[in-house]
């Protein structure tokens, strides 16, 4: 049996990060998925994929997001259900994140406003300095770091501009 999911997409919100009673961490969120086509309006429609992500993964998916973060993730689908107060079934569907990679400069994601203050994992100024130049971490919670998309280290150089938007994406 298979049961992968690769999504690429923007944070609705930003990350509902909470820990469990014996301390684990787990974020849920919701990802915007834009469709590949266009309506009979020719705008673009998205999906609203819900997720769940556990662990340290939690922690720095959340302290390195923003509401509008542009993100890649890899897990499996899972469903569940539960009895809500007033005694209905309710059924969920959900991706379970195993990998995310961030796929925006770190500059951009400084620049979006942190939506809800009472947020306090949040820090408005990110340096994270300890990842830069160390290779991917390698675990069930694998996440790309290592990319320094900083002014000196422009992989375009400093006097080329790349115009690109979502259309021209592959996927």
């Amino acid at each position: 049996m298979m049961n992968t999911v690769q999504l690429v997409g923007r944070l609705t919100k930003e990350i509902d990060l909470r820990y469990t009673s014996s301390g684990t961490p787990v974020g849920s969120f919701t990802l915007a998925v834009n469709r590949s086509f266009t309506n009979q309006q020719g705008e673009r429609e998205a999906d609203f994929i819900n997720c769940v992500i556990w662990r340290k993964a939690a922690e720095n998916l959340a302290n390195f997001t923003r509401k509008g973060s542009q993100i890649g993730v890899e897990g499996r689908i899972q469903t569940r259900s539960y009895d809500n107060q007033q005694g209905q079934r309710v059924y969920v569907t959900e991706v379970v994140v195993s990998n995310f990679h961030l796929l925006e400069p770190r500059s951009v994601t400084e620049q979006r406003p942190v939506s809800d203050g009472n947020q306090s994992y949040k820090q408005t100024n990110q340096t994270s300095n300890q990842f830069q130049g160390q290779p991917n971490q390698t675990n069930n919670n694998d996440f790309s770091f290592n990319q320094d998309f900083s002014q000196n280290n422009n992989p375009f150089g400093d006097s080329q501009k790349v115009d690109i938007s979502e259309d021209d994406l592959p996927f």
